[in-house]
């Protein structure tokens, strides 16, 4: 697909600017996320990857600029509007954002509750179906305690599928993770991609998880305020000119930078 085919486009950011009252995070925001894509959010400690994430998905206003959703402003649209388009996003939380006094079906059946007129019985069935796409069946009955973090971060990507959305933010899905339950996961949203032609919005510093899932992605630098790169991340490692995303990209110890963006 072509970098700037916007027939393509299913997220446009454009001319954004993020702040909190006077502080500035990040200005003159512009990029396309592709039907499809596995978009990257990247970019060093503090630039605002995650306030980026919250824009995107209706959570904080922007100082200014545009979040399109098949053309439509979702800031510009009347709230009964924003909230249907809210209905096609599932989210996924740093830490799963899981009620530990709910059985893992209890939470994946919540947004089911909410949003259908699913019965009891019918809600159970549904969310058993999302548990077993990413892993858990004969889990249903348990609760997030009982399991391993990497299982509790598949629970929430599962409560995030159920109501088949057409767009998945994840905001660092594997934070906390050890590497082999963080390859699993990147290997199951590759999984989910191809299976189910969901897009989907990473916000994520992890080298491995960058080059192993994403096709597309925006660099945000802390310094200047802006973004300074885009596209696919293995290209930017190997031709970006600018020494920022060069580095960043080019760490010889994946993971070994934290993240604290706000």
């Amino acid at each position: 697909m072509e970098k700037n085919n916007l027939t393509d486009a299913h997220i446009r950011v454009s001319d954004l600017t993020m702040a909190y009252g006077d502080f500035l995070i990040q200005s003159d925001l512009d990029f396309t996320v592709r039907r499809g894509d596995i978009f990257i959010i990247m970019g060093g400690s503090g630039c605002g990857k995650s306030t980026l994430l919250r824009c995107m998905v209706g959570l904080k206003a922007p100082a200014k600029g545009s979040v399109l959703f098949h053309d439509t402003d979702f800031w510009k649209a009347a709230p009964e509007e924003q909230e249907r388009m809210k209905r096609h996003f599932g989210i996924l939380f740093q830490r799963g954002a899981l009620w530990s006094s709910m059985t893992l079906a209890e939470n994946v059946g919540l947004p089911l509750e909410e949003y259908t007129d699913l019965d009891p019985s019918a809600i159970r069935e549904v969310a058993a179906l999302k548990l077993a796409l990413v892993g858990l069946a004969g889990f249903e009955d348990y609760y997030p305690n009982e399991i391993s973090g990497g299982m509790q971060k598949r629970a929430g990507l599962a409560r995030a599928m159920a109501l088949d959305p057409e767009i998945l933010f994840f905001d660092e899905p594997s934070a906390g993770l050890d590497p082999v339950s963080s390859r699993l996961l990147d290997d199951l949203i590759l999984e989910l991609r191809e299976s189910l032609g969901t897009t989907i919005v990473v916000v994520t510093h992890e080298l491995a998880s960058i080059f192993t899932i994403g096709n597309n992605s925006v660099f945000l630098d802390p310094d200047t305020k802006t973004m300074i790169a885009s596209g696919d991340p293995k290209v930017l490692r190997d031709q970006s000119g600018d020494p920022k995303v060069h580095n960043f990209l080019n760490r010889s110890a994946p993971g070994a930078e934290e993240d604290t963006a706000a």
